[in-house]
């Protein structure tokens, strides 16, 4: 999910309040920290030894308002989000993807919005297929379609577009596509490495544009975390499914990340698996809060070679 902002409020700030909302259940749950901490570091060294394996799953997500940053921006909000994820390292991983909001302004007008996306990407990110849709009010207002291909070496990706117009375009070789990232996010994770900047490209606005995305890591949630959430569906197969809090943070591309606000920022508790909850998006101008209301677990395809 990607999202541009109009005002972006001081950045330090705002990414200390995302990690907090992340990891303020652990707290709760934390017990003695010492036996905490035993336990994460025994969970981290056996990960460490085990391939990275994303679970296939479908889950319902149910937003609402959070922090709200300028009296002239939204007054209500609420949202719905279904995500699924299928696929495997043989045939690839799919991903769609719907999130409609309604939204209440200042004035007292209502809009709806409803993004779909859906895309395919090969197990070593070569390949990438691309489809997003947007609507407002129940009126197209914008579509995309195409495939991403990388080069060989330091070749840039060559970028196909379908639809609206076909062209072709390139972008940075450097460039990792969604799956991708969260491979290398887990794998920091299981390290304990604090993060890392890399460029994004995952087809949206307008098929041919990427972003610079500094993602943080934080530390292992003590056990017991994923107990302290509302429960729905199959979330108690997470209950001892090691989690890390994560902040992701989009950059344009050439600007100097030191002195630059994002222009959009997602925080969310990050499961071994690839599932995850207590997400906070953040366009500058106010923050939307979701939670997993249903989650079901698919049956992994089993590979055919």
């Amino acid at each position: 999910m990607v999202a541009t902002a109009r005002s972006k409020p001081d950045q330090k700030p705002k990414m200390a309040i995302a990690l907090g909302k992340i990891a303020a259940a652990a707290l709760v749950c934390a017990g003695t920290a010492a036996v905490a901490a035993d336990t994460n570091a025994q969970r981290q060294e056996t990960l460490r030894s085990q391939p990275i394996v994303l679970a296939p799953h479908r889950a319902v997500y149910q937003f609402n308002l959070g922090k709200v940053r300028s009296e002239k921006s939204i007054t209500a909000l609420s949202g719905r989000m279904v995500y699924e994820f299928t696929g495997s390292s043989c045939d690839g991983y799919t991903q769609t993807m719907r999130l409609v909001t309604r939204t209440t302004a200042a004035s007292g007008a209502v809009s709806v919005s409803d993004q779909r996306s859906s895309s395919w990407e090969d197990d070593t990110g070569m390949r990438y297929r691309f489809q997003t849709s947007q609507y407002r009010n129940q009126k197209l207002v914008e579509q995309t379609a195409g495939t991403a291909s990388r080069g060989e070496g330091s070749e840039d990706i060559r970028v196909d577009l379908t639809h609206p117009d076909k062209r072709r375009s390139a972008i940075g070789s450097g460039a990792m596509f969604p799956v991708q990232h969260s491979f290398k996010l887990l794998e920091a994770a299981r390290r304990g490495r604090g993060g890392f900047t890399t460029d994004f490209f995952d087809g949206s606005e307008g098929g041919e544009k990427t972003y610079v995305v500094s993602a943080q890591v934080g530390k292992p949630l003590a056990a017991g975390f994923n107990r302290s959430l509302p429960r729905g569906g199959q979330v108690e197969r997470l209950d001892n499914m090691p989690v890390w809090p994560v902040l992701l943070s989009y950059y344009e591309q050439g600007v100097e990340k030191k002195d630059a606000l994002p222009v959009y920022e997602m925080g969310y508790a990050f499961y071994a698996n690839g599932v995850s909850r207590r997400l906070m998006i953040d366009n500058g101008e106010y923050t939307m809060l979701g939670e997993i209301s249903e989650l079901e677990m698919l049956e992994p395809i089993p590979c055919r070679k």
